[in-house]
């Protein structure tokens, strides 16, 4: 089996069974995720690291993690998509590498690292020295998932994202909102840099006064936001109206052309942005992506 943000195969993590293909003639733009966890079940070869925050359980896996991914993404209609490196594995890339060395022409993925290691940046420059494809570095920051850093501001974090900038990489941030404001500073520092916030900023997970810190990040170019982990705070799928007021209220902060699709299926983003248009919409299922990454 196959994590599909943080879910196993067979639904994804808004809660779609995955059986609905969309043929290319209803696409007018390619659809492009940002999201899935592939986990394998051949922990001899892929282990988890020693600092892993959590361990899944490895019975819950195939030993062919990509194939059954692949067939995901046809049965929903996603041409392309850009893979998530687990935290469980911390920082040894080994799984997402043989995946994404398999399907080049289709996947790319994300880096992981421990900014407390000052090692880390020198690791990160060699990772995609050997490996072109992997497009960006990811930080933790949230409740209940503090041990990575402590701020943003910490030396170990900066010297890490100064790497990843200077490599033209995105800066992944899966952060709740109470790591808002430290994380503006980051981005702040380095004009120009490009950054993904992900999961809506797990909003669950702070209050009104913090998200406002999320929202203000939209001032700043080249910050986008995952449209994801609505099964995070929304229990009605599988399209969590109930998450609508939230939602449009974070497109119309952010806008189209700074919102990209991550573990729905494209008729979620449709649902939640009747008020666009057909390109605003297809923005966030792709064309953002396409052309942040220069995936032609």
């Amino acid at each position: 089996m196959v994590a599909v943000g943080h879910m196993m195969y067979g639904v994804n993590e808004e809660g779609f069974v995955t059986n609905q293909k969309i043929t290319g003639s209803q696409k007018q733009e390619p659809i492009i995720e940002w999201n899935a966890h592939l986990f394998s079940s051949e922990v001899a070869k892929y282990p988890f690291h020693k600092n892993a925050f959590y361990r899944p359980d490895p019975i819950n896996f195939s030993d062919d993690p990509l194939t059954i991914y692949l067939n995901h993404l046809d049965e929903i209609g996603i041409d392309k998509a850009v893979v998530v490196h687990p935290e469980p594995y911390g920082d040894d890339h080994s799984l997402i590498l043989d995946c994404i060395n398999r399907s080049p022409e289709r996947l790319k993925g994300t880096s992981l690292f421990y900014p407390k290691d000052p090692e880390a940046p020198v690791k990160l420059a060699k990772l995609i020295a050997e490996n072109p494809n992997i497009v960006s570095t990811r930080f933790h920051a949230h409740r209940g998932k503090e041990s990575y850093l402590d701020s943003f501001d910490d030396p170990g974090v900066r010297a890490l994202w100064r790497q990843a900038v200077e490599l033209d990489l995105i800066i992944e941030l899966h952060i709740g909102p109470s790591y808002a404001s430290s994380a503006k500073k980051a981005v702040k520092n380095f004009p120009g840099c490009k950054v993904l916030i992900d999961h809506l900023a797990e909003p669950q997970m702070g209050n009104a006064v913090e998200f406002a810190d999320v929202l203000a990040m939209a001032d700043i170019p080249n910050v986008y936001m995952k449209f994801s982990g609505l099964s995070h705070f929304a229990a009605d799928g599988p399209g969590y109206p109930s998450a609508m007021t939230f939602t449009q209220q974070v497109i119309k902060t952010f806008g189209p052309d700074h919102m990209v699709m991550g573990g729905v299926v494209p008729k979620t983003v449709d649902s939640h942005m009747t008020e666009y248009s057909a390109e605003d919409r297809a923005k966030v299922k792709g064309t953002n992506l396409m052309n942040l990454l220069n995936w032609h």
